[in-house]
């Protein structure tokens, strides 16, 4: 596979990122209603990365790959694949370094996110389905010259999503325990790489929608999967197949992977609003439902920080998932 990340490279990627992200907070989750989920003394760190600009994790790895482009790719423009979290990031990305572009999203894109990129300046292009955005992308690579920014595969993203990583081992010096949603693989690969790097002693966790699993079947399989269609909820965590260098930092770094159903996120959105004060998509509830389900025994006790990885969601939405049962 291509170069390992470093603790050097993550560290000079954040100073090169600079103000274009922020520093997301970490909090104490301590409050009555967590500790009748998971029982006493596991104590509970948010790493609040709802916060970032765009509001999601998302623009570090964007920004990675786009600050390391020739000024004369910069002025073709980008293009980007996504059911919206990662476009909005390109369109940020392409906004604050002088470049333009357009983003392929599927039809049943959340309305919200659509307009979104749209309001950050970006051209955005509807397609039926995940499996035929990446045809588009392709057709639009070859016909306008544009850089395709990968949504989760590469060094270059692995290093920005890496320093959400370093983060939060600077921030919370005695965890013991991180878990990561899992869409693509990007962000936990660069976040269990950092944490690993820098404190080889903490565990880390990935997890993923019961459908929208295939880094769980590329794990089986011991080479990188497909699935045939995204069924969840969790609609950003909802990768139509692993790649290779995301597969590979993911193996090596991660400790175990979990599932959790749609019910499951249901729940732990509701949670994480009544008790955390926190208003996250599904995707954003996925670290809180690996905890208080498949993951709660076996890290009780500990000292956990859960990566709250995104809010883009409309009200309308919101509101339903939390009236569902």
């Amino acid at each position: 596979m291509s170069e390992l990340p470093t603790l050097d490279a993550i560290r000079a990627t954040r100073a090169r990122l600079g103000d274009l992200i922020v520093t997301t907070p970490v909090r104490e989750w301590d409050d009555p209603a967590l500790v009748s989920e998971l029982g006493p003394g596991t104590r509970v760190v948010l790493k609040e990365e709802l916060f970032q600009r765009t509001g999601t994790f998302k623009p570090r790895g964007a920004l990675s790959v786009m600050l390391d482009l020739a000024p004369d790719a910069l002025a073709r423009g980008v293009t980007a694949v996504s059911a919206g979290n990662h476009a909005i990031a390109v369109a940020y990305a392409a906004r604050v370094t002088g470049s333009t572009a357009k983003v392929v999203m599927p039809k049943t894109a959340n309305p919200f996110r659509v307009e979104k990129c749209r309001t950050l300046g970006a051209e955005v292009v509807l397609v039926d389905d995940v499996h035929v955005a990446f045809d588009r992308v392709k057709q639009i690579e070859k016909d306008e010259g544009r850089v395709f920014v990968h949504p989760f595969e590469g060094p270059r993203t692995a290093l920005g999503t890496a320093t959400l990583g370093l983060e939060i081992v600077e921030q919370v010096p005695d965890v013991e325990a991180v878990v990561v949603p899992i869409g693509g693989g990007g962000l936990c690969a660069g976040v269990a790489a950092a944490v690993k790097l820098a404190r080889p002693s903490c565990a880390v966790y990935g997890v993923e929608p019961e459908g929208a699993d295939s880094m769980r079947r590329s794990f089986a399989a011991g080479a990188p999967q497909a699935i045939d269609a995204v069924r969840t909820i969790a609609d950003s965590l909802g990768a139509p197949h692993a790649a290779p260098y995301s597969f590979e930092l993911c193996r090596r770094y991660l400790d175990d992977l979990v599932l959790v159903s749609d019910d499951d996120l249901r729940r732990a959105m509701r949670l994480v609003f009544t008790s955390a004060k926190l208003a996250v998509e599904p995707a954003g509830a996925a670290a809180t439902a690996a905890l208080r389900g498949p993951l709660r025994d076996r890290l009780a006790g500990k000292r956990v920080a859960l990566v709250v990885c995104g809010s883009n969601i409309d009200p309308g939405t919101f509101t339903t998932y939390l009236g569902s049962r």
